[in-house]
């Protein structure tokens, strides 16, 4: 199993960010090595002399992409807990920590915003016995350690209930990455935001969800009443 070391310019870096352009358009299992060659203008050998195989430049791609998002969700999960240490964090906060380094890296590679984003989501698609040992147990940290903040922040759901609602938060971050030109054809109201908005918007929908269920706290009473309490 060779290092995993991103290179950083030559025909191996050519080969490279070719791939990742052709798996971000067409998923993992519906590109070949010769598709990946041919429109690197690479001998169809260069894959296994530059990368071992097919599979070790896939995992050098989840790599580069998921190793980064899992750190950064640990600093910024870490940060909240720090932050609100002794308290409950607000729900919210804990979902932007563990969603918006989905975004984190965008701007580091050559692919377009759209193209980046949907890498990402088929990369974070993967059962985790293809990632490279290093980037699953980051990946796994940090999924623990965001089901933990959110124990916090919803003290009254139970771990079961915690861990379903997080899966379907999952499902439809991923859903979100990968399908993320869909609400489009359903019409042009749905219109052309950033996927810095696409986010925020997601945050707020999952935050509902995950409070879904739990009692609402009733403002205090103004007035007379806050008084004398008939």
């Amino acid at each position: 199993m060779r290092e995993l070391r991103i290179p950083e310019s030559g025909p191996k870096r050519r080969l490279l960010e070719t791939a990742e352009q052709l798996f971000a358009e067409r998923g993992f299992d519906m590109v070949a090595v010769r598709d990946i060659t041919g429109l690197a203008k690479s001998n169809v050998a260069a894959v296994n002399y530059y990368f071992g195989s097919r599979e070790e430049l896939i995992r050098l791609v989840i790599y580069r992409y998921a190793t980064p998002i899992g750190e950064e969700r640990l600093a910024r999960l870490e940060a909240v807990e720090k932050k609100w240490s002794g308290k409950m964090p607000p729900l919210e906060e804990v979902i932007e920590a563990y969603v918006r380094p989905l975004s984190g890296i965008a701007k580091k590679t050559n692919l377009p915003d759209a193209g980046y984003h949907m890498l990402v989501g088929r990369i974070l698609s993967l059962p985790g016995n293809v990632f490279p040992q290093e980037t699953e147990l980051i990946t796994q940290s940090a999924a623990a350690r965001f089901i933990r903040v959110l124990a916090k922040a919803l003290p009254t759901v139970s771990g079961e209930e915690l861990i379903w609602r997080t899966h379907f938060l999952t499902g439809g971050m991923l859903h979100l990455l990968v399908h993320q030109d869909e609400p489009r054809t359903l019409g042009e109201a749905a219109g052309t935001p950033t996927m810095d908005a696409i986010l925020s918007r997601f945050i707020r929908f999952a935050t509902a969800g995950l409070r879904e269920g739990l009692p609402v706290e009733q403002a205090p009473s103004k007035g007379p009443q806050a008084t004398f309490d008939f």
